[in-house]
C-alpha cells in the first residue's frame, strides 16, 4: 500500500493573552528537548536502538517511577509535573535532532579520515580545514500535541493543554480556514508561530493501492496519460489526455499567462523606479517589501490554481500518468531589470507548477508524474513527426515563428493549435521512450562526447550542466517574437483580478 501525507494549516483566533501562554509552552518544550539532547550526548549508545526502545530507555533515565524512584538524570530538576505525552513528544524531537547531528558528525569524520589517508608525492600534505558540525546552539521547535494534550476538536475549534508559565491549563481556541478533508487519518496537531500569530498544523495521511511504474502502465494500450505543455504566453498550461495507442481524448487550455506576466512586470517596474529614486539600498534590509510580497503571493496563488486545475483535468479523464517537459536550463532574456526579472520568475513558476502538480496528483489517487526531453516538442508534427510551420492568424504560412499560435505540417497537412500539438508530442515522447528505452536515456556528463548526432533522432538529456543554452534556442518553450515577460494587448491596474485565473478556472474541451 502507498501513503500520501500532507499538512493542513489553519489560523487560530484567540484572546490576546493566549499568545503569551503559547510562547511559554513553546519555551518549556524547547528546554525539555535540549535536556534530552544532552542526555543522548551523554549516552550515545541510545542511538543504536529503535525509536521506541530509545524512548523507553530515556524515560528510565529521567522519569521517577515506583520501580526507580531516583533516576540518574531527573527531569524534575528542570520542571515539575510535565505530562507524559509532552515529555514523549520532546524525547522524539530530541532523538530526531541527535540522529541528524551524529550522522553529520560521522560523515565529517569519514571525510577527515579519507583526507588524512591521502599522500601526495610532489607537495606537502594539506591540512583538513573543514569544520566539524556542532550541536544546536538554540532550539526553536514547534510543539506537537499528542493524544491527551488536546480534546473536543471540531470544525471551528479545539481545546489544547498548555503550560501558561505557572500551571497547566486547558485553553479553547477557534480554528479558521478549511476543514480536514474526508478519507484521511489525522495525526498529532502542532502549534506553529508565524510572526505574531499562532497557527495549527495538522498532518493527515491516507493509504491507497500502490500504482504500477510508468513502464508497466504503458504496456497497456488503454492506459491514459495527461501530457502538459507549460508556456509563458496566453495559456500557462495546455493539457492533452491520450491513450497509449494514440487516441487523443481531450484537451484543456488553462490560465492567462499574458495577464499574469503583465501584472508581475508592472510591479517589478515600480520596484525599479523606486530603487532609482532611492539610490542606495540599506544593507540587510528588504527594499519595497510590500511589492515583493505581492509578487510572491501572486505567483504562489497562480501556481497552486493552475496545478490544481491540471490535476483535476487529469482526474476527470481518468489519466494515471502526468507528463511534463524537463525544463532545467532556461535562461532569462536580456533587457531592462523588469523584463529580465519577469522572465526569471516566469521560469520559476514553471518549476512550481511541476512540483505542486506532482504532489497533488499523488494525493488525487496515486497519479504518477514523469518528465521527458523537451527537444523539438513544438517543432514536430504529432501525426508524422515532420517539421511544422508555425505562424499567426493573418500572417504568411511559412517558416517557424516562435510563440505563434497555429501550426501546419507540410507533409500530412495537419492544422492545429501549436501548444496543443506540443502537448501531444510531450505525451508521445514518453510512449516512445518506453518502446525504445535507449532513445530518451539521460547521458552522463562524461559520455556527452559519445552521444549521437542531432539528425539521428536520439534525445539529449537536459540534466547536464551546460555553459551554453539548449542545442536549439528557438525550440525553448515560451520564446516569443515580442519577448516573454511583457504585458501584451492591454495594461492592467495593479491588483486587478485575472480573467482566466480565478478561483474557478474555465476549461475548454475539444
Amino acid at each position: 500500500m502507498a501513503k500520501a501525507t500532507k499538512t493542513i494549516r489553519q489560523a487560530l483566533h484567540y484572546p490576546p493573552q493566549y499568545a503569551a501562554y503559547f510562547a511559554a509552552n513553546q519555551a518549556l518544550f524547547n528546554r525539555v528537548v535540549a535536556f534530552y539532547f544532552d542526555c543522548i550526548q551523554a549516552h550515545e549508545g541510545l542511538l543504536s536502538l529503535k525509536n521506541k526502545q530509545a524512548l523507553t530507555a530515556l524515560e528510565k533515565l529521567t522519569h521517577a517511577t515506583e520501580s526507580s524512584p531516583h533516576p540518574i538524570m531527573p527531569l524534575t530538576d528542570l520542571a515539575p509535573d510535565i505530562p507524559a505525552m509532552f515529555r514523549r513528544a520532546a524525547i522524539n524531537a530530541a532523538l530526531g535532532s541527535a540522529r541528524a547531528f551524529f550522522s553529520s558528525l560521522k560523515t565529517w569524520r569519514a571525510r577527515k579520515q579519507k583526507h588524512e589517508a591521502k599522500h601526495t608525492k610532489k607537495r606537502k600534505k594539506r591540512p583538513f580545514r573543514e569544520r566539524p558540525p556542532v550541536p544546536p546552539r538554540s532550539w526553536k521547535k514547534s510543539v506537537p500535541f499528542y493524544a491527551s494534550l488536546w480534546r473536543e476538536r471540531h470544525r471551528h475549534g479545539i481545546v489544547l493543554k498548555v503550560w501558561t508559565g505557572s500551571c497547566w491549563s486547558w485553553l479553547k481556541v477557534h480554528i479558521l480556514g478549511r476543514d480536514l478533508p474526508d478519507g484521511y487519518a489525522m495525526g498529532s496537531p502542532q502549534l506553529v508561530r508565524k510572526g505574531d500569530r499562532w497557527w495549527l498544523h495538522t498532518p493527515i495521511e491516507k493509504t491507497f493501492e500502490t500504482p504500477a511504474k510508468s513502464g508497466e502502465q504503458l504496456t497497456t494500450a488503454q492506459t491514459r496519460l495527461c501530457a502538459v505543455d507549460l508556456n509563458l504566453d496566453k495559456h500557462l498550461a495546455v493539457c492533452s489526455v491520450q491513450t497509449v495507442d494514440g487516441t487523443i481524448l481531450a484537451t484543456s487550455f488553462i490560465g492567462n499567462g499574458t495577464a499574469v506576466s503583465g501584472c508581475r512586470k508592472q510591479l517589478l517596474g515600480r520596484i525599479a523606479r523606486n530603487r532609482s529614486q532611492t539610490g542606495l539600498i540599506a544593507e540587510n534590509e528588504q527594499d519595497n517589501a510590500d511589492l515583493w510580497a505581492k509578487i510572491r503571493h501572486v505567483d504562489e496563488q497562480i501556481a497552486h490554481l493552475v496545478s490544481a486545475r491540471i490535476v483535476q483535468f487529469a482526474s476527470e479523464h481518468k489519466a494515471s500518468i502526468l507528463v511534463f517537459e524537463h525544463l532545467g536550463t532556461l535562461q532569462p532574456e536580456k533587457g531592462t531589470y523588469s523584463r529580465r526579472s519577469n522572465s526569471k520568475r516566469a521560469y520559476w513558476m514553471k518549476g512550481r507548477l511541476f512540483r505542486y502538480a506532482t504532489y497533488k496528483a499523488w494525493h488525487a489517487g496515486g497519479i504518477i508524474t514523469c518528465r521527458v526531453n523537451p527537444r523539438n516538442t513544438s517543432r514536430e508534427c504529432h501525426r508524422c513527426h515532420a517539421a511544422v510551420i508555425r505562424y499567426n492568424q493573418g500572417h504568411p504560412v511559412e517558416g517557424y515563428t516562435s510563440g505563434a499560435a497555429l501550426c501546419l505540417c507540410p507533409q500530412c497537412q495537419m492544422r492545429d493549435h501549436a501548444d496543443r500539438n506540443a502537448s501531444i508530442r510531450v505525451g508521445q515522447r514518453l510512449i516512445e521512450r518506453t518502446q525504445e528505452p535507449l532513445k530518451e536515456k539521460p547521458h552522463a556528463r562524461s559520455q556527452r562526447a559519445k552521444r549521437e548526432s542531432k539528425d539521428s533522432g536520439v534525445g539529449i538529456s537536459q540534466d547536464a550542466k551546460r555553459q551554453m543554452g539548449p542545442s536549439i534556442p528557438a525550440a525553448r518553450r515560451g520564446d516569443h517574437a515580442n519577448g516573454h515577460g511583457t504585458a501584451q494587448g492591454r495594461r492592467r491596474r495593479m491588483g486587478a483580478s485575472f480573467p482566466d485565473i480565478a478561483s474557478q478556472l474555465r476549461v475548454h474541451f475539444e
